[in-house]
């Protein structure tokens, strides 16, 4: 049984949440801080993260922070804070998915159904290295460099990328890529696609206001250059 760790300090929706994940076949971690919850992240095969931000022992951002020091474990926020700054600021510092309180318990399972799966995928697929100008991408290793200077990045911003040089030369629309990397229903999410695009092209552009391998195509979406000049 998969285990999914809920770092929540309402008692409530502690409970709501392990009736509902225990009848779909899923095992709920309980944690209610930011530190219980790295504990119990550390200690357990956790599959996935389901994250409050609003927890008695700080921001529950910084909880994103510390999490993806030790772990790629998938993180879907799920707060009350509906404001753009915040849920930006979460998928920058590597949360996968943010669900805005209250939201409904058939929707919640549907996220955590095909954010799994499009991890499993992206596990078991085997794919080479691609080369593109100076830039090399090793879809097993997952790794990425640079001039042969190795280039870290978070798991969606390798998703993102990989989704690109696999399509090389091919116009991407924005709702092509919302819908491979965040699923169905992220069509219209601009702004999940606009904040990753701009930090991975400051890892991977030597001037990322004239980006040279992944470029934009006006109203479009994004190309990614077959070959560079």
């Amino acid at each position: 049984m998969a285990k999914i760790l809920l770092v929540e300090d309402d008692n409530g929706i502690q409970k709501m949440l392990s009736i509902a994940l225990d009848a779909v076949g899923y095992e709920l971690v309980k944690a209610n801080s930011i530190k219980s919850g790295l504990i119990a992240l550390s200690q357990n095969p956790i599959s996935l993260v389901l994250l409050d931000l609003g927890l008695p022992d700080g921001d529950g951002k910084q909880f994103i922070k510390e999490a993806k020091m030790f772990s790629d474990v998938p993180i879907i926020v799920i707060s009350a804070r509906d404001i753009e700054t915040e849920k930006i600021e979460a998928l920058e510092l590597g949360a996968d998915d943010y669900l805005t309180k209250p939201f409904s318990i058939g929707e919640l399972i549907a996220r955590i159904k095909a954010l799994s799966r499009r991890v499993k995928e992206k596990d078991e697929s085997q794919e080479s290295e691609i080369i593109i100008g100076k830039l090399i991408i090793n879809l097993i290793n997952k790794t990425v460099s640079v001039d042969s200077k190795p280039i870290k990045l978070t798991k969606k911003e390798f998703e993102l990328l990989s989704l690109f040089v696999k399509n090389q030369g091919k116009i991407l629309t924005h709702t092509f890529i919302l819908e491979n990397i965040w699923g169905c229903g992220y069509g219209k999410e601009t702004h999940y696609l606009r904040v990753f695009m701009a930090q991975l092209r400051k890892k991977i552009e030597e001037n990322p206001s004239v980006p040279q391998y992944i470029v934009t195509e006006s109203g479009m979406g994004y190309r990614c250059q077959i070959s560079m000049t």
